[in-house]
């Protein structure tokens, strides 16, 4: 008995010496325009899922869902998020393409994550996505504006959609002049 666990043991390391050297040796091709390989395809979205699951804060979202709140988190998914994630125009931006996995066009197909886990994830990212960290640049409660968004996304009110409309980008957009 002891031989055979010896066996198993041995098989196991030499296994994992041969993942850890094809890996180290650049077989494996990170290219986010390739196809994704069978680990990807079945483990690596429930891995997230299950760490979010695991990590996110048991907390109540503080920020209700008034126009203001709105028409605030329109603004900073404005400024942070619509490059990757689509506006109301441009639901599924040819960007959001170029990563791997796709970043989710929410104005598409608007997030059904618990409000809990779409804060954590704003605030710490997911590594490998695209997916950065917000929580060196915005504060919890521009974090919280955000979620209230997301979650309110398909009843949005006038004033909060008006954010995404052509003139109120550039009427803010504070250009600087040209330099001479």
């Amino acid at each position: 008995m002891k031989s055979f666990l010896a066996g198993v043991v041995f098989a196991l390391i030499v296994f994992m010496a041969g993942c850890y050297w094809y890996v180290k040796k650049g077989y494996v091709d990170f290219g986010a325009d390739r196809q994704a390989s069978f680990l990807e395809r079945n483990l690596g979205m429930a891995a997230v899922d299950a760490s979010t699951d695991r990590r996110a804060p048991d907390v109540k979202n503080p920020v209700s869902p008034t126009e203001e709140n709105l028409v605030a988190g329109a603004q900073l998914y404005l400024n942070h998020c619509a490059g990757c994630h689509g506006v109301p125009s441009n639901r599924e931006s040819q960007f959001s393409k170029s990563f791997f996995p796709v970043a989710p066009g929410f104005f598409k197909d608007t997030p059904d994550m618990p409000e809990n886990q779409n804060f954590y994830i704003i605030e710490h990212g997911i590594r490998w996505t695209g997916m950065p960290a917000w929580n060196q640049t915005l504060s919890d409660g521009q974090v919280w504006q955000l979620v209230t968004f997301l979650s309110s996304m398909e009843k949005l009110p006038p004033a909060a959609l008006k954010v995404f409309e052509p003139t109120a980008q550039t009427a803010g957009a504070g250009v600087p002049a040209p330099v001479q």
